[in-house]
């Protein structure tokens, strides 16, 4: 599966437990750590709590097991590193604070896609 295919798997997964606010990131020019940052925030810890488990359960069913996930105790911010995909799901306040979307879209404005939920 490409990262790109990866990456719709992630904000269907997203999308299936009602994520809010979900944004793609296309980062393939800015960095070579990954091609995608999927950014979503959920309603309390244990939805972002949720969420986080669905895209891994999805990702690993299609043969991408995560590298690495943090922040899975306290549930306000967990990232999930799918190398191709890194996935941010965070409480809004958090989301608010440290604004992902903004620092990883400063050089293409273009490449934000944003899905309404």
């Amino acid at each position: 599966m490409n990262s790109k295919k990866l990456s719709a798997l992630i904000v269907a997964a997203l999308d299936d437990v009602k994520a809010q606010n979900i944004v793609k990131l296309d980062v393939r020019d800015m960095t070579a750590v990954t091609d995608y940052m999927i950014i979503a925030s959920g309603t309390s810890n244990r939805h972002v709590q949720a969420l986080a488990e669905n895209v891994a359960e999805k990702a690993k069913e299609a043969g991408h097991t995560p590298i690495g996930v943090e922040g899975e105790e306290g549930g306000e911010w967990v990232l999930l590193d799918l190398q191709d995909a890194l996935v941010h799901v965070m409480l809004p306040k958090v989301r608010a604070f440290y604004n992902l979307e903004k620092l990883w879209s400063l050089g293409s404005p273009g490449d934000l896609a944003v899905t309404d939920r």
